[in-house]
Parts: C-alpha cells; structure tokens; sequence
C-alpha cells in the first residue's frame, strides 16, 4: 500500500513560482511511475506530467511544456512538480498519482493505483 501526499500549493501572482511536493510511504515506490494531475472547477481530471520509475521517461503537456518540470528523488520517496511563469488558466486542484502498471498511457487515469488527496493551486491576475 502507499500513500500520497501533496504539499506546495497556495496563491500566487501570474509570472510567479511553485513547487509541489508528493510525498509517498511505502518502500517499493521507486518501481511506480508518477504523475500530475489538475482538476478545474467544472473540468474534468487532465495530466499535466508524468515520469517514469527509473525517471528516464518524462511526458508534458502541452500547455506546460518549458513552465514546468517534474522529477524524483527516490531516495526520499518524493516527486515534485516545479511551476514557473504560472499562468491564471493554471488554477485548479492538483493531483498526485502513482501507478505499477507502465504500459498504459499516461494520460490514462484508470492505470493509476494510488491518489493523494489534492493541493489548491491559485494564480491571480
């Protein structure tokens, strides 16, 4: 079993920066992909980017691409998401997520084993 747990989030200017942290228990994390969802009101769950176990495989979206960037420390059982030139559209409800299963597609929230509990990220205008 392994939990998930979100930190980081808060208020923040347009341009400004973030960094989410997603700390996990459990010793076999280094063998599960991870993942960042966000969650706007009236929108559905959507990723914004992922990383293999061995962090050799790393996805974004489109929207984030060269604002965001994701990593791991195994060592520490952690995966962070690091938001720069943050942007209004990017307020929502973020997501961590952890899976065993490395075929699916990313994108696919079905494949994903553990969830944490969400931090609220709002840029202002």
């Amino acid at each position: 079993q392994v939990q998930l747990v979100e930190s980081g989030g808060g208020l923040v200017q347009a341009g400004g920066s973030l960094r989410l942290s997603c700390a996990a228990s459990g010793r076999t994390f280094s063998r599960y992909d991870s993942a960042w969802f966000c969650e706007a009101p009236g929108t559905e769950r959507e990723l914004v980017a992922a990383i293999s176990w061995s962090g050799y495989s790393i996805y974004y979206a489109d929207s984030v691409k060269g604002r965001f960037t994701i990593s791991r420390d195994n060592a520490k059982t952690t995966v962070y998401l690091q938001m720069n030139s943050l942007k209004p559209e990017d307020t929502a409800v973020y997501y961590c997520a952890a899976r065993t299963n490395s075929y699916s597609d990313y994108d696919r929230l079905s494949s994903y084993d553990y969830w944490g509990q969400g931090t609220q990220v709002t840029v202002s205008s």
